[in-house]
């Protein structure tokens, strides 16, 4: 079978390229740029995943492998679907994840037409994540490193997506990557920091760079305590955006979460476990169309992810509404 292989350069796609050579499969790699990351970022330390140094590192690794590599651009696809969605989702008061978006239009979308042009069968990436079929179903499943799953930000792939895709990480630990890596020569790989921030904005500054668009604008999100430039004599912590108000922590709290734009698989005679942004812990819950959460979550916040999940594995999700 001929994979597709998205490279970024970094250890986990190099992992995954590196364990579907050793099970036979011949692969084709493949690095995306998505963005200017200098005029984008206006940063002159570049440490995101598209700039020009992990593009050429992704080139040579791929060549240290043996592997045929191209280089694809979707800049113009991710300015529409994701930076301007970004921008779009700020300006009426919600708070976007940018990455949800980015992998069902840009890895899901753009990635599997350029599989179709190099005639691959499936698509592989470094992301912790299982595939698992169930009642002649696919599904995503979480990977057994809990702490890097990353189910969370693929809750809009298609069960059709699923289908077309590999995850040869779901199955080890980010421990147990680095040490493979390392078995493997590439001792320097196994032991590079990961950036935790959003690729187009990598030293994490989102009022600035939505200040390139948007002059004097300043964000906000449900939860937010500092920066807000108000004295009221307690902890103040943001309530609402439109129209913007403070409040006590624990007036933050709700039992009720609407979504929008959602699907589930699962079976509604039981609760799921919830959870209403990747950092947070999954919460049981009722699912009737809405989210009703058997204790109150803290801090839910419009445009935001809520994936729900059954025995581990990712039976629905939905956009948190206003």
């Amino acid at each position: 079978m001929k994979i597709l292989v998205a490279m970024s350069g970094g250890i986990d796609s190099t992992m995954t390229a590196l364990l579907l050579r050793e099970q036979g499969y011949e692969l084709v790699g493949v690095t995306f740029r998505t963005f200017d990351s200098m005029k984008e970022s206006c940063i002159a330390n570049e440490k995101g995943c598209c700039t020009i140094d992990s593009i050429m590192e992704a080139k040579h690794l791929c060549e240290s492998l043996g592997i045929e590599h191209h280089i694809v651009d979707f800049r113009e696809a991710f300015r529409k679907s994701v930076i301007e969605n970004f921008i779009s989702e700020y300006q009426h008061g919600r708070t976007p994840n940018p990455c949800v978006l980015c992998n069902k239009c840009i890895k899901w979308g753009e990635l599997l037409q350029v599989a179709d042009e190099y005639h691959c069968e499936k698509i592989a990436t470094g992301h912790y994540a299982r595939i698992v079929e169930q009642d002649g179903h696919y599904y995503l499943r979480r990977a057994v490193d809990t702490k890097k799953d990353q189910t969370y930000f693929l809750w809009q792939l298609t069960e059709e997506n699923l289908m077309q895709t590999l995850f040869p990480l779901g199955d080890y630990t980010k421990e147990q990557v680095r040490a493979m890596a390392a078995e493997r020569g590439y001792v320097r790989l196994s032991q590079k920091t990961e950036s935790q921030d959003i690729c187009f904005i990598p030293n994490g500054d989102v009022k600035g760079f939505l200040n390139q668009y948007l002059p004097d604008f300043t964000p906000y999100t449900i939860g937010q305590r500092k920066g807000l430039g108000v004295a009221l004599g307690y902890p103040a912590y943001v309530k609402s955006i439109n129209p913007l108000t403070f409040g006590h922590h624990d007036e933050l709290y709700t039992h009720d979460v609407a979504l929008k734009d959602g699907y589930f698989r699962g079976d509604r005679a039981r609760p799921v476990m919830a959870q209403i942004r990747y950092r947070s812990a999954a919460t049981e819950a009722r699912y009737d169309g809405a989210l009703h959460f058997a204790e109150p979550v803290w801090a839910v916040t419009p445009g935001q992810s809520a994936v729900m999940y059954q025995d581990d594995l990712l039976v629905g999700g939905g956009v948190i509404s206003d």
